[in-house]
């Protein structure tokens, strides 16, 4: 029904209602008199129904979904029944002196009673219909009865479109047990969620305590997902309660929420200090952390932002979206160009003469440089030293390495290259006026090439979910997160450092595969889980740093330092001029056992050689 309509048929039954008010509260305290012979009556009829429409439409009455109705449309009527009634008063007193005090109280009355009632009996229908409907409902579990869960709560039984209807709440605080709140009971502590989920056939969890910390919520989350129930969080209560976002846009849980980790606070003047009005240089820009490193930068308004990568259409779909979403005055430089081609990489830096550098190019698949191990060494370590003493010889002020958790005690190339990567910049942060750094992170959840896009496909395709090890673990890390803290740990340099982000607790690949087909609404029964044995170069645990090169000293929330040192500069020359001269077992042996510094008969061979 259109809205003008409704407000039709609403000022004809509120005509009625309003002539029907007076004349009854009269014919109450006067049942032997003809009302129609009082002209005082007539005026005050006349009066009341004028008034009572003008402050209707002026308080909104007639554009209200009574079908939503509550408090603040009771206020509504309120108001305009009340200042109906009081121009009536104002009229009576000023052509007779006299006010029908009875009669008005009367009038007041049935009025509230009746304009009341047609409104709220709509919404009575609608909601018992909504009740009695099963099909497309799913019965809602909320979680948190403080101010986010009754604001919830409000809002489903308000809006049936959502198709959710809450049936209980559930809080640790004892003493909201088994009160209710909008007709919706406490049913029990978080603890007992399994058990309410299967008693009250609960299809949807919504989490509804925002106050949480990561870690509490992530625990929460892990007993909901445990249930197989869908589950599903609300926005920040600030922004359901100014209404920039409704409860209709929930999100659902995602895998990252189950890793508990807070989010760091970063020192925003100090980046700021080394970003804003800075040209600054990306490699690998195109991929999914040098992607993220240059939508967190534009945070900081730098003078100039080159994106450099070798892929064509990842750079400019990077390109693209910085453009589109440009608020600074920031000259986004898009530069296709291999870190290979030496030439190519200073001439760039002449160009540009970049303050600070980012370099994450790199080639990361562990079982795809087992294959081609000198792919891996091009990029990896000469596209690293290309870049980082061009750096030096235009005076870059910053150079930030890209690294790996990988990198310690590699068992494969793709991990000893990295770490020859580090070693690469430690040498040159010896002599250089540049502050060269490098910085340690394990798995980036969601990147290219990562573990989660592999097993959203194949259960998007039924399954199975195949995983290498049961005993497998991983540290993960979300891909912001990782980039702001590389952002952070660059701005930290004094030159040569190996930084290491804090990447919380190692999570077991069985679990995060288990997890993911829960939140995607199977259970392990319908999709499979199934193990294929380790690949070529993994292993069952990764680190972040070894027993030399541990030190305790946290210099910023979640950022350490490890004492990695890197080889000398003569055995590191020899080294690189030799590598090219080998393939395939003998590469392989000469860049892990070097890497690992814990092959003797290597590095007896190595030192052997330059002498």
């Amino acid at each position: 029904m259109t809205m003008q309509k409704r407000a039709t048929l609403l000022i004809l039954l509120d005509s009625t209602i309003v002539l029907f008010s007076i004349y009854a509260g009269y014919f109450v305290l006067h049942p032997y008199v003809n009302v129609f012979n009082n002209d005082m009556l007539v005026v005050s009829s006349l009066t009341i129904f004028i008034a009572h429409h003008f402050f209707s439409w002026r308080f909104g009455l007639y554009r209200k979904v009574w079908s939503y109705a509550s408090v603040g449309e009771l206020k509504s009527i309120v108001r305009a029944v009340t200042y109906s009634v009081l121009t009536v008063m104002v009229i009576q007193l000023a052509v007779q002196q006299d006010i029908y005090w009875r009669v008005l109280s009367i009038t007041w009355m049935l009025h509230m009673i009746l304009i009341g009632g047609s409104r709220f009996s709509w919404r009575v229908y609608v909601d018992s219909r909504f009740n009695r409907e099963t099909v497309g409902i799913k019965r809602t579990l909320i979680i948190g009865a403080g101010a986010a869960g009754t604001m919830v709560t409000r809002q489903l039984l308000q809006n049936h479109q959502t198709g959710l209807k809450p049936v209980g709440y559930v809080d640790d605080e004892r003493s909201k047990q088994n009160l209710e709140i909008y007709g919706v009971k406490v049913l029990g502590y978080i603890k007992d969620i399994p058990e309410l989920v299967k008693k009250h056939n609960i299809s949807n969890i919504v989490l509804a305590i925002p106050s949480l910390s990561k870690v509490e919520l992530a625990e929460i989350i892990k007993v909901c997902v445990d249930t197989g129930t869908k589950t599903q969080q609300i926005p920040l209560i600030e922004d359901l309660m100014t209404g920039k976002i409704s409860v209709n846009e929930m999100r659902d849980v995602k895998i990252t929420d189950l890793l508990g980790r807070e989010e760091v606070e970063l020192d925003m003047k100090v980046i700021s200090d080394n970003i804003t009005d800075k040209t600054i240089l990306v490699t690998g820009a195109g991929g999914s952390i040098g992607s993220e490193i240059c939508r967190q930068l534009m945070r900081f308004n730098p003078k100039q932002l080159i994106m450099l990568g070798h892929g064509e259409n990842s750079i400019y779909l990077i390109d693209q979206e910085l453009r589109n979403n440009l608020v600074g005055e920031t000259d986004i430089q898009a530069v296709i160009a291999d870190v290979q081609d030496r030439t190519r990489i200073f001439e760039i830096m002449d160009e540009y003469r970049p303050d600070v550098i980012y370099h994450a190019a790199a080639h990361k698949h562990v079982p795809l440089m087992e294959g081609n191990p000198m792919e891996a060494v091009k990029n990896n370590i000469f596209g690293t030293k290309n870049v980082a003493e061009a750096a030096d010889t235009f005076g870059v002020s910053n150079f930030v390495l890209v690294s790996t958790d990988k990198a310690v005690n590699p068992p494969n190339v793709m991990g000893a290259t990295k770490r020859f990567a580090e070693m690469v910049v430690q040498n040159l942060a010896k002599d250089s006026k540049t502050k060269f750094a490098a910085v340690r992170f394990g798995n980036v959840l969601g990147s290219r090439g990562s573990v989660l896009p592999l097993f959203q496909k194949q259960i998007a395709k039924g399954g199975p979910v195949t995983i290498t090890d049961a005993r497998m673990t991983r540290y993960f890390m979300t891909i912001p997160e990782a980039s702001r803290l590389v952002i952070q740990a660059g701005t930290l340099a004094n030159g040569g450092e190996v930084f290491v982000l804090d990447m919380g607790e190692p999570v077991k690949i069985v679990d995060l595969a288990s997890n993911l087909i829960k939140l995607s609404g199977y259970s392990e029964g319908e999709i499979e889980i199934r193990e294929t044995g380790i690949r070529p170069g993994e292993k069952l645990f990764e680190e972040l740093m070894n027993e030399s090169e541990r030190q305790s000293e946290v210099v910023f929330p979640k950022i350490y330092i490890g004492k990695a040192t890197p080889i000398t500069k003569h055995e590191l020359v020899f080294l690189l001029e030799k590598i090219p001269t080998l393939s395939g077992l003998e590469l392989k042996e000469l860049l892990v056992g070097t890497a690992n510094r814990r092959n003797v008969e290597v590095g007896k061979r190595v030192k052997l050689q330059i002498q």
